[in-house]
C-alpha cells in the first residue's frame, strides 16, 4: 500500500474495531461513486476500501503492523484490485447488512418464539354478562417430548456445518468496476443455523415440536361482548427448536337472546300488555337475565315487578337502574330498558263491542279526528302550545 491505512481512515494505531468501522462508514458515505462520481473521488474511495479491508481483518492488520504486505502482492499500488465487503458499504448507507444472511452476522438461533394462536368461542348473553369458565379444545404445536425440542434423535446431537464452519453464512465474490465485491448469504446447507442435525428426531422430523390437541380452561370475565379477546399467555404455538410458546387469544362471539337485546351495557326488551291494562294500569312480573345462569337454590333476585302506570301509551319505556350488563373490569352495571307495547284486540264479541261503544260515547270519541303529530317543534311552537293549550 502506498499510504498508511490508519492515516487513510483517520484513526490511531490502537483504535478498536468499532472505531475503525465508524470511520469507514463516514468516509464511504462521502466518497461512494453513487454519491460523488468524480474520478479522483472514486480513486479515493478505493483507497479507503482497501485500507478498511486491512484494518477490519485481524490477520491482515497484524501482518501490516509487522511490516508485511497483507495482500501478498509485493508492493502493489493501493486499491489496485483490492477487494472489499459489499456488506460494509450497505452498513455505511443503511446501517444494515446485505445478502440476506442472519441478522447480526452469525448463525441464527434454531430456537425461536412460537406464533400466537386465535380461536373463537360462542357464549350465551348471560355468560357474557356475568362471566363463565369454559373448557376449550385447541390444536397447536407443542414441545416434542421425545427430543425435548432439540430436533435430534435420541443419542445424537447437532454437528457444526462443514459448509459455513458454524458461521451460518457463506461469502460470494463478484467482480465489478469497484473491484471484488463480497456478499454474505445464508448458508444453503444449514439454512443459516450453523449446525446440521445428522439424525433428525422421527417424532418431530427435526422441528422440535409436534401437533397436539389439548383441553384448556378459559375464564371469561363479566362484561365481555362480541369481538372481545381474552389472552392466555404462553398457550399458543410452541416455537421451532423448542422455543417459548406464543399466546392464545380467545375471541368471544355472543349468541342472540330470545328475550333481551344488548345496547352497550344496557339491556333492552319489549313487554306486551292489553289495551285495558295500559289504560287502567297494572303490575307485571318478568324474569331477569340472572335467571339464565342462577343455580336451583340461588338467592339471587331472578324476577322484578314492572309497574305499568294508568294511561301508558304504546312505545313508552320503563328504566330499571343497575339491571343491565356489568362494565368490563368494573362492578358498575348498565340499565334494563323495558318498552311497553299496547295490544289492541282484533276480535270483539257483541258485549265487548257494546261496552267499548259506550266508553267512546262517554269520552266523546264516537267520531274522533286524527291529530297529526309534530315531533320536531321549534322553540316558538313550544311556547305557543304552553300559552294556548288545546
Amino acid at each position: 500500500m502506498s499510504q498508511d491505512p490508519y492515516e487513510i481512515l483517520g484513526v490511531s494505531r490502537d483504535a478498536e474495531a468499532d472505531e475503525i468501522k465508524k470511520a469507514y462508514r463516514r468516509l464511504a458515505r462521502q466518497l461512494h461513486p453513487d454519491v460523488n462520481p468524480d474520478p479522483e473521488t472514486q480513486e479515493r474511495f478505493k483507497e479507503v476500501s482497501a485500507a478498511y479491508e486491512v484494518l477490519a481483518d485481524p490477520e491482515k492488520r497484524r501482518m501490516y503492523d509487522l511490516g508485511g504486505d497483507p495482500f501478498g502482492r509485493g508492493g502493489a499500488g493501493a486499491g489496485q484490485g483490492a477487494g472489499f465487503s459489499f456488506t460494509d458499504i450497505m452498513d455505511a448507507f443503511f446501517g444494515g447488512q446485505a445478502g440476506g444472511a442472519g441478522q447480526g452476522r452469525g448463525p441464527r438461533p434454531r430456537s425461536r418464539r412460537g406464533q400466537d394462536a386465535l380461536v373463537r368461542l360462542e357464549v350465551d348473553l348471560a355468560e357474557a354478562a356475568f362471566g363463565v369458565s369454559r373448557e376449550l379444545k385447541v390444536d397447536t404445536a407443542v414441545l416434542c417430548t421425545v427430543c425435548e425440542g432439540s430436533g435430534a434423535a435420541q443419542g445424537s446431537t447437532p454437528v457444526t456445518c462443514e459448509t459455513c464452519h458454524g458461521r451460518g453464512e457463506v461469502q460470494q465474490v463478484q467482480r465489478s468496476f469497484l473491484g471484488e465485491v463480497r456478499t454474505l448469504r445464508a448458508c444453503p446447507a444449514c439454512r443459516g443455523f450453523g449446525e446440521i442435525i445428522p439424525e433428525p428426531c422421527r417424532e418431530c422430523s427435526g422441528d422440535g415440536r409436534v401437533r397436539s390437541r389439548r383441553t384448556l380452561t378459559v375464564k371469561i370475565p363479566p362484561g365481555v361482548d362480541t369481538g372481545t379477546r381474552v389472552q392466555l399467555a404462553g398457550e399458543g404455538e410452541t416455537g421451532p427448536g423448542g422455543g417459548p410458546a406464543g399466546d392464545l387469544y380467545v375471541e368471544i362471539q355472543v349468541a342472540p337472546h330470545e328475550v333481551f337485546s344488548r345496547d352497550g351495557t344496557d339491556l333492552r326488551c319489549h313487554v306486551t300488555v292489553p289495551m285495558t291494562a295500559a289504560a287502567l294500569g297494572t303490575t307485571i312480573k318478568m324474569p331477569l337475565l340472572e335467571a339464565d345462569v342462577a343455580e336451583a337454590d340461588s338467592e339471587m333476585d331472578l324476577w322484578v315487578d314492572v309497574e305499568v302506570r294508568p294511561g301508558t301509551q304504546s312505545g313508552q319505556e320503563q328504566v330499571l337502574r343497575g339491571r343491565g350488563i356489568p362494565h368490563l373490569r368494573s362492578q358498575v352495571r348498565g340499565d334494563l330498558v323495558i318498552t311497553i307495547d299496547v295490544e289492541t284486540p282484533a276480535r270483539l264479541d257483541d258485549r265487548q263491542t257494546e261496552l267499548l261503544q259506550e266508553l267512546a260515547r262517554l269520552r266523546h270519541e264516537e267520531s274522533p279526528d286524527g291529530r297529526i303529530q309534530q315531533p320536531h317543534k321549534g322553540m316558538f311552537g313550544r311556547l305557543r302550545d304552553a300559552f294556548h293549550p288545546r
